[in-house]
């Protein structure tokens, strides 16, 4: 999949089968547009093109009006999408600076400018709740209107299911917020999962007998954050089984080098001797979230925590036993 920052750029194709949206996390819903996309693209002889954006357009109303409460959780961060994205087998994705000059573009001059003109959309498929423009002033009847003036093809995809449930970003946040990994599995139909680089960290973690994978995040707010039985993939050939803490680490000096920062600590249980204590920097790794222990705690002291990382272990440990037990 080709990834282009704004359409100005000369291997952008000159004309598309188009879907637009934020798509946080590429849900089961998500996906099954994005499949019925990648069919009429091939149809017509196009390339399949995603269109996102970057901050999401409430990132920015919650920073613009200094009420960051209005910010949503957010399900993954732009490298996670983007790879899910790839996955579905879209040819291209464009990723649009969410700022003031795109906010206030009118229905009209966002349809000429960037479907048309930008991206040559001659095949556009939104699902039942779109809307863009200033304002949110544009919907799906409008922009068929436009489709038939300006010479492309309008679809609109239905609401999408799972067991009677609507799936939805907001119902896979609500859902991640709760801990139920179970579920979230069911909505993204795989399990949840966090991507980035290894980083270097204070090394508490070593001292205190428990050595850590620190993924760090810049300005995102998770929708799920607790302590976390995980499987690790990216280091070896078969995924290593672990425990994971999301979060900002209640236990620790807010002042510290992180200085409160997002951090995903994760502890496998069974560290290989062919990576030696430093082969995992700088490796992409991606983390799946199985199943939720409980939500972070606030330690009394280094030997409280260090005595509630070995429980958090034991139960990952007896997770995974209870996972071979089952499918034996």
């Amino acid at each position: 999949m080709k990834i282009f920052r704004g359409f100005n750029h000369p291997g952008i194709a000159k004309s598309c089968a188009l879907t637009i949206g934020n798509f946080d996390g590429v849900h089961c819903g998500h996906q099954a547009m994005l499949a019925l996309l990648c069919r009429e693209a091939q149809q017509r002889g196009v390339p399949s093109c995603v269109l996102t954006f970057e901050p999401h357009p409430r990132d920015y109303f919650a920073a613009l009006h200094q009420k960051p409460e209005l910010a949503p959780a957010r399900i993954g961060a732009l490298r996670d999408k983007l790879t899910d994205l790839s996955h579905c087998c879209i040819d291209q994705a464009v990723v649009l600076p969410f700022d003031a000059r795109l906010a206030s573009l009118s229905p009209q001059t966002f349809i000429n400018d960037i479907l048309v003109k930008g991206l040559g959309a001659q095949y556009i498929l939104v699902g039942d709740d779109f809307r863009f423009g200033f304002k949110r002033q544009g919907d799906d009847a409008m922009l068929d209107a436009a489709g038939l003036a300006q010479g492309f093809d309008v679809a609109r995809m239905s609401s999408y299911e799972v067991h009677g449930l609507r799936v939805s970003s907001s119902a896979v946040r609500d859902t991640l917020s709760q801990g139920r990994m179970a579920d979230v599995t069911r909505l993204l139909g795989r399990p949840y999962r966090i991507s980035g680089h290894v980083v270097h960290g204070r090394k508490l973690g070593r001292s205190l007998g428990f050595r850590t994978l620190n993924l760090r995040f810049s300005h995102w707010n998770p929708a799920a954050s607790g302590i976390f039985v995980v499987r690790v993939h990216g280091l070896t050939e078969i995924p290593l089984a672990g425990v994971a803490n999301l979060g900002i680490r209640p236990s620790l000096d807010p002042s510290d080098v992180n200085g409160g920062r997002v951090l995903l600590e994760t502890h496998c249980l069974d560290w290989p001797d062919t990576l030696g204590p430093e082969g995992a920097y700088g490796k992409i790794i991606r983390v799946e979230l199985l199943h939720k222990l409980h939500d972070e705690l606030k330690y009394d002291g280094l030997d409280a925590l260090t005595a509630g990382i070995h429980r958090d272990c034991l139960q990952a440990r007896a997770y995974f036993a209870n996972q071979r037990h089952h499918d034996q």
